[in-house]
């Protein structure tokens, strides 16, 4: 994967640490047009609606026409832009995951609010998906979609979470998420404005998610740059930096470089790919227990030692 310097559409997540505010503005059209989480969640949306109608498709979304306030066709770049090819590596891990993991119900999409994964991937029955995204992103979509006939598939519940809460965890597991239960994280197109406010998304899926579970997605590359400066570059120090941040969150972490999903599409769509790629694609392994898990225990162990301590009584 080539690394390059450049201006890439993420912006500020409030997390515990980093809080955005936006002025109210005069009507919801013009708060629409200077909010850069919407601007920059429309760039994505207009990248599948491109490639969804490109000759050889490498991903179809239904829905993501109605999404966007122009849908014209007209100079279209046939090339395969590096965020449908990171969207089609999502997509197909995330079932291919939850096809193959007995007992993975839950999902949770850390996105822009223009994401559509909730209705037009096949979810297996009774799958719980939690979107954690921008709130008024989310509420302005959610008719459009309603309109266009968008609707989670049978049998499977969808679950909004404002990211502009400061208590995203307990709200997740207010709406039915448990830490005791399989889960699987996929992050893209979620506003981050620094290394902290990613640090702390970190610190909430490892404080939720079950040992062994996973989390991937793709992070904007200028988050390497604050630690790796003019190394961002040298590919070595790409991985060494990104082994270190997650190591410290207990997830074991590999870097998928563009080259590697490209191999397995069909010729035709790879010849259309892009060669630089201004995202780190990653998929990482937890290695902790969730607080859950680490709750349920202390609860069992502290039973069975006064089970323990009430034999010992009757005995004397």
């Amino acid at each position: 994967m080539e690394v390059l310097r450049g201006r890439v559409h993420f912006f500020p997540f409030l997390t515990h640490s980093t809080y955005f505010s936006i002025r109210a503005r005069a009507s919801f059209k013009v708060q629409q047009e200077n909010d850069p989480f919407f601007q920059a969640a429309i760039e994505r949306a207009s990248l599948r609606f491109r490639e969804s109608h490109s000759p050889d498709p490498l991903l179809i979304d239904p829905y993501v026409g109605c999404l966007l306030p122009c849908n014209s066709l007209e100079d279209m770049d046939q090339e395969l832009h590096p965020y449908c090819l990171a969207t089609k590596f999502i997509d197909d891990k995330l079932l291919e995951t939850m096809q193959s993991t007995d007992g993975l119900k839950q999902v949770v999409l850390l996105t822009d609010g223009l994401d559509t994964r909730p209705y037009r991937l096949n979810w297996p029955t009774s799958t719980l998906v939690f979107d954690i995204c921008p709130d008024k992103v989310f509420r302005g979509a959610l008719q459009k979609l309603q309109d266009a006939g968008a609707k989670i598939p049978r049998g499977c519940m969808s679950f909004h979470v404002p990211s502009e809460s400061f208590d995203v965890e307990n709200i997740l597991c207010s709406k039915g998420f448990s830490g005791t239960r399989p889960s699987i994280w996929a992050f893209q197109g979620l506003p981050v404005v620094n290394l902290e406010s990613f640090k702390d998304i970190l610190s909430t899926v490892s404080n939720l998610a079950m040992k062994g579970c996973l989390f991937l997605g793709e992070l904007p590359v200028w988050l390497a740059e604050m630690d790796v400066g003019d190394h961002v570059g040298d590919l070595s120090a790409i991985k060494k930096w990104l082994d270190d941040l997650f190591m410290s969150y207990g997830f074991r972490v590999k870097m998928i470089e563009y080259g590697e999903v490209a191999q397995n599409l069909r010729q035709d769509s790879a010849k259309r790919v892009s060669e630089v790629g201004t995202s780190i694609l990653f998929i990482a392994e937890h290695l902790r227990f969730s607080d859950d898990q680490m709750e349920t225990w202390r609860t069992e162990f502290q039973r069975i030692e006064e089970e323990g301590d009430e034999e010992g009584f009757e005995e004397l």
